[in-house]
């Protein structure tokens, strides 16, 4: 447990799913963790787990699906080295230049890395946010996935201090 920070709750595992809003659309849904600020809680992430449709094998056409989760509302699809990214996953078809419909490729952040990391990362404030865009498939597509983690109560400066960095990352 990350110093300043005392678990108040066993392990969590939080559901969502987002689905295109058109073909090729980046899409953006939220997460309400239900935190209270008032006791200075904050959610430590665990592990993430990120499941992308795959996309449609067309030939001669290279296809991808992307996901994300962030702390904070994008705009646009991120990559990790957006400091409020935790995750991200790309499953891709190369096609192009084959009569076929080509090979498959998937990519990803390694949701829950192998290595022995105390968390992912710590959210403060009230959701998160979850991000999908489809590149030339011809039906939208949708992307589930789990977060698994604890809430915490935070010291006040501590909390504090990831409540601005987290609203300063947006």
């Amino acid at each position: 447990m990350p110093k300043g920070l005392k678990e108040t709750s066993s392990l969590i595992s939080i559901g969502f799913s987002v689905a295109e809003t058109a073909v090729n659309t980046f899409t953006q849904a939220s997460v309400d963790l239900q935190l209270n600020p008032l006791d200075n809680e904050v959610f430590i992430v665990y592990a993430i787990d990120l499941d992308l449709e795959t996309p449609d094998a067309l030939p001669a056409t290279n296809t991808a699906m992307s996901g994300a989760l962030t702390t904070t509302s994008r705009a646009s699809l991120p990559n990790l080295s957006d400091s409020a990214c935790l995750a991200v996953k790309q499953t891709r078809i190369r096609a192009a230049g084959f009569a076929d419909s080509g090979v498959g490729f998937t990519t990803g952040s390694n949701e829950s890395p192998a290595t022995q990391l105390e968390y992912l990362g710590i959210i403060a404030t009230n959701d998160f946010f979850i991000q999908i865009q489809g590149a030339n498939n011809v039906a939208a597509h949708s992307m589930s996935g789990k977060v698994y983690g604890v809430r915490a109560k935070a010291d006040a400066s501590i909390y504090a201090a990831l409540v601005q960095s987290e609203v300063l990352s947006s």
